[in-house]
């Protein structure tokens, strides 16, 4: 067992596979990180956005067993698969996977930058990389199907406060 954190400005007890109104790495679901400051940087920039004064990191325990049964794909550095991964899902509004849980590094603000250079044809797949693994990427989870959000189980939210 291990703990993920989703940011949030509201108590998550029970996560949903939800549509974002954005293109997001990994496609639509519940997206969690192993990083508790990452989490707490997202609520407090969320808390901004929409002008609260209070939000929550909520914790979760990970059934790593229960993963291992599910459809998972697994990122553990930048690579060219990766890169294709996160493209399609940002850039081809019909593109969807059967994976249950995707793990792998979020493509931040600073990243995507990166991407669209790449995708502008401006640097090379191989630049591309290298310039990635100077970047001190976080992890992220999506639980992408309503069964992958049984491999997790509410713990407890933490109040943040700007």
């Amino acid at each position: 067992m291990s703990k993920v954190y989703h940011g949030s400005i509201e108590v998550v007890e029970n996560p949903e596979i939800r549509q974002p109104n954005r293109s997001l790495d990994y496609g639509h679901g519940f997206y969690a990180t192993t990083s508790y400051a990452q989490a707490k940087k997202l609520t407090e920039r969320r808390m901004k956005d929409k002008g609260v004064p209070v939000g929550y990191v909520n914790v979760y325990e990970l059934d790593d067993e229960a993963v291992k049964r599910m459809k998972f794909l697994k990122f553990e550095n930048p690579t060219e698969e990766w890169v294709d991964f996160v493209m399609k899902n940002r850039t081809m509004r019909d593109f969807t996977h059967d994976y249950d849980i995707v793990y792998g590094p979020v493509a931040n603000d600073n990243v995507y930058t990166q991407f669209t250079l790449y995708e502008g044809g401006i640097i090379s797949m191989p630049t591309l990389i290298q310039e990635l693994k100077t970047y001190k990427l976080v992890d992220q989870y999506l639980f992408h199907t309503e069964k992958s959000l049984l491999a997790i189980a509410f713990i407890e939210a933490k109040e943040i406060k700007l």
